[in-house]
């Protein structure tokens, strides 16, 4: 069958929520090392991935591909068009660890950046700058993006709030929610349950919803607007220089789209600060 222009990371993206345990695992491997896909037999893959032949078999059927060639050789097309994504794991020694790292946030923050369009960056922080309301969410590494990105839009808009704070639920959030609200999530991978119930609550109550993710992870189809992150690491961890910098896109953006109502803020908060002596 003809290959899409859909990309292979994308398929296997979409089929996430709904795989059986073994081709999960198998699907997170991918995720994480796509280009090993082009570089092995299916056989070679399974024991990579720790799973059956036939698991891999079902697997790649599963995305669309006719068979086991097909999806090696799509993947070998993007391989050849540059995506870090797509590069060989490898086990060689990393020589400078230091540049190695600094490569690829450049990447990152290069593919990223990439697929950012102007116009719909501009109207989130319109969305944002209006709302009665802002709620950020981002449970396990996903929380410290919350709450920078709240203590960066605190400054112009005076009703953010990263959720759940300490000792508080969701419920206590989502219940109050209402459309002209704006609710922020970060998506990256291996999130709680929580995120699932924000994003529903966020959806019932016709609340705009921008949802702020990694190429690894799902994305969310209720979403008023999804951003990607490229996080891949050159080590075990993942980069998030990419995330950061985007909270910051974002940041500038809505202090524009504030205006002098927004000057007038950042000009009472330093007053307070000089008053209290607290810089």
């Amino acid at each position: 069958m003809p290959i899409s222009s859909e990309s292979f990371v994308h398929r296997v993206r979409g089929q996430l929520e709904s795989l059986p345990a073994t081709e999960r695992q198998l699907a997170d491997f991918l995720l994480e090392f796509p280009g090993e896909l082009a570089s092995y037999t299916g056989n070679e893959l399974a024991n990579l991935a720790g799973v059956s032949p036939a698991t891999v078999s079902r697997f790649i059927r599963r995305l669309g591909y006719a068979n086991y060639e097909a999806a090696r050789r799509h993947v070998r097309e993007e391989r050849a068009s540059g995506s870090p994504l797509f590069q060989a794991a490898g086990n060689e020694r990393v020589v400078d660890p230091v540049a190695a790292h600094f490569q690829q946030a450049q990447a990152n923050l290069a593919a990223t950046f990439g697929r950012l369009n102007g116009s719909e960056l501009a109207e989130i922080a319109k969305a944002i700058a209006g709302a009665d309301h802002v709620l950020i969410f981002g449970s396990r590494s996903s929380h410290g993006f919350a709450v920078y990105l709240r203590w960066q839009l605190i400054q112009v808009v005076p009703n953010v709030t990263a959720i759940p704070g300490a000792g508080e639920t969701l419920g206590e959030h989502i219940a109050s929610l209402g459309r002209n609200d704006c609710v922020i999530v970060f998506g990256t991978r291996r999130q709680t349950p929580q995120m699932r119930a924000v994003i529903q609550g966020a959806t019932r109550a016709h609340a705009r919803l921008l949802f702020i993710s990694d190429r690894s992870s799902p994305d969310c189809a209720d979403a008023t607007w999804s951003l990607q992150c490229d996080c891949r690491g050159p080590g075990k961890l993942d980069d998030h220089a990419s995330v950061l910098a985007l909270c910051n896109v974002i940041a500038t953006q809505v202090i524009e789209a504030c205006g002098s109502a927004g000057r007038k803020r950042l000009a009472a908060i330093e007053l307070a600060h000089e008053a209290l002596d607290e810089l």
